[in-house]
């Protein structure tokens, strides 16, 4: 007979599909311990707090890709010997430990739906925690872009790197109904690898894109 997963990780599980689902505030402990089939004192126990509990649910995914990234980093610092590494290369390796973290727990869209959340959704708690514990990752790769990109002023370099996240974080988040369009209208089958190749070109070129016109000076009236 299978073995039944434990407390915490059905409290987890069930958490982080309907915090992807619903989002945080429209999702109670009650909710959740409805559907993971456990009494409230349990998650109490465990976690202490609806606020602990979605931090939990971030570091299952944020922990391991911490460490995957960082060690990713590691290598091609170590392959460009302290040179510029080239923006496509940065992109793709951010693309690839994005991609092996949820390959491990079989769930990449609700990875990306709770990556959304934390954008749109994200309460003073939860930026907190995201900064103190992994701020240190996106600092790293936000420096090699800069390097990779010294054309760009940094306001300019902000706005792009957040377009960039948006485009990957809508796409990948909606990757079953993208993959269903383009088998019935296309008769395309699309891989998830295949959808990041395609990606690819996009945000590298939307990262190059010639710096916007500036915007016209408004006259007062007289």
């Amino acid at each position: 007979m299978a073995q039944q997963p434990d407390t915490v990780t059905r409290i987890l599980d069930t958490a982080e599909v309907l915090f992807a689902e619903r989002g945080f505030a429209e999702t109670s402990l009650r909710n959740i311990t409805s559907k993971a089939k456990v009494n409230l004192a349990a998650v109490n126990y465990h976690f202490g707090s609806k606020k602990a509990l979605i931090q939990a649910v971030f570091a299952r995914y944020l922990d391991p890709f911490t460490v995957r990234f960082h060690a990713a980093l590691d290598e091609l610092e170590a392959r460009h010997e302290g040179g510029v590494i080239p923006l496509e290369e940065l992109l793709e390796t951010m693309a690839r430990s994005v991609l092996e973290v949820p390959a491990e727990r079989h769930s990449l869209k609700v990875f990306m739906r709770l990556l959304g959340l934390a954008y749109s959704q994200a309460q003073g708690h939860l930026r907190r925690y995201i900064q103190e514990q992994y701020g240190s990752v996106f600092t790293r790769f936000t420096e090699l872009v800069r390097q990779a990109t010294p054309e760009l002023p940094d306001a300019e370099r902000f706005w792009r790197l957040h377009f960039m996240l948006g485009t990957v974080i809508f796409t990948l988040s909606g990757l079953d109904a993208l993959r269903d369009i383009a088998e019935k209208d296309y008769g395309e089958h699309v891989s998830v690898r295949d959808l990041v190749r395609r990606l690819r070109p996009v945000v590298v070129a939307a990262m190059n894109a010639p710096l916007p016109e500036p915007a016209p000076v408004q006259r007062e009236a007289g």
